[in-house]
C-alpha cells in the first residue's frame, strides 16, 4: 500500500458523509463511491430526515442538492453553517445555476458540483476539505492566518481583479471594465490564486468570503 493510499484510508476512517438528494439513484451511487474510498455514508431523500439525523450524529461532510423537491438545499446549507462546526458542505446542481451557486458560496458552501457529477473531481475536493480540516484543527482557533496573509501581497490591480472575480464577472467582462484584455485578466487571476493559496475559483471565493 502506497503512503498516499494509506494516508487516504487513515484520513477517511470513521468519517461520515451525509448525502441529501431526492433522487435515490444519486444517493446510492455516491454512497457506493464514498464507501469504496473508506468513508462511512448515510443518505436522505428529503430534508426532514437529514435535519432529524443531525441530533444523532454530526456528519464530517455534507453533499446536498440545491433543489430538494419544494425545499431549497440552501436552507440546509444555512442550517449546517449555523451549527458552527466547520462541516464542509458541497452542493449539487442539476444544471449550471450561476445565481444559486454564487449564493451558496457566499453562505459558505465548499464547492458547487454540476451534474453529471465528475466523481474524481468530487472525491478530490472532499479529500482536500477533510485534509484542510485536519490541519486547521491542529492550529489554535482553527486559524486562517496562512491563507489571509496573501492579501497583503496583492498589487492594486490584482485587488481590482479579485473584486470583479468574486462579483461573478467573467474574464471578458472584467477586462472590459478595467480596459485590459481577457488574457491579462487570466494572468492576474492566476497570480491572485497563487498568492492566496486557492486551487480554483470556488476555493478563491471561499477564502475571500470566510476571511
Amino acid at each position: 500500500m502506497s503512503d498516499e493510499i494509506f494516508y487516504h484510508s487513515f484520513l477517511n476512517r470513521d468519517r461520515l458523509i451525509h448525502i441529501v438528494d431526492t433522487d435515490p439513484a444519486t444517493c446510492e451511487a455516491l454512497s457506493v463511491l464514498f464507501r469504496l474510498e473508506g468513508f462511512q455514508t448515510v443518505f436522505s431523500v428529503e430534508a426532514g430526515h437529514f435535519i432529524a439525523s443531525l441530533s444523532r450524529r454530526r456528519p464530517d461532510v455534507v453533499v446536498v442538492n440545491l433543489q430538494l423537491g419544494e425545499d431549497s438545499g440552501l436552507a440546509l446549507l444555512r442550517r449546517v453553517k449555523a451549527m458552527r462546526t466547520g462541516t464542509p458542505v458541497f452542493m449539487l446542481s442539476e444544471a449550471p445555476q450561476i445565481d444559486a451557486a454564487v449564493t451558496a458560496m457566499k453562505l459558505g458552501a465548499a464547492d458547487v458540483i454540476t451534474k453529471p457529477i465528475d466523481t474524481e473531481h468530487l472525491l478530490t475536493v472532499v479529500r482536500d476539505a477533510l485534509r484542510r480540516d485536519v490541519h486547521l484543527g491542529a492550529m489554535h482557533g482553527g486559524g486562517r492566518a496562512v491563507e489571509v496573509r496573501g492579501f497583503s501581497q496583492l498589487t492594486p490591480r490584482e485587488r481590482e481583479v479579485l473584486q470583479l472575480i468574486t462579483n461573478g464577472q467573467s474574464n471578458k467582462e472584467a477586462g472590459r471594465e478595467l480596459g485590459i484584455s481577457p488574457r491579462t485578466i487570466e494572468v492576474h487571476r492566476a497570480r491572485v490564486m497563487e498568492k492566496l493559496g486557492a486551487r480554483n475559483t470556488a476555493d478563491l471565493m471561499r477564502i475571500v468570503l470566510t476571511s
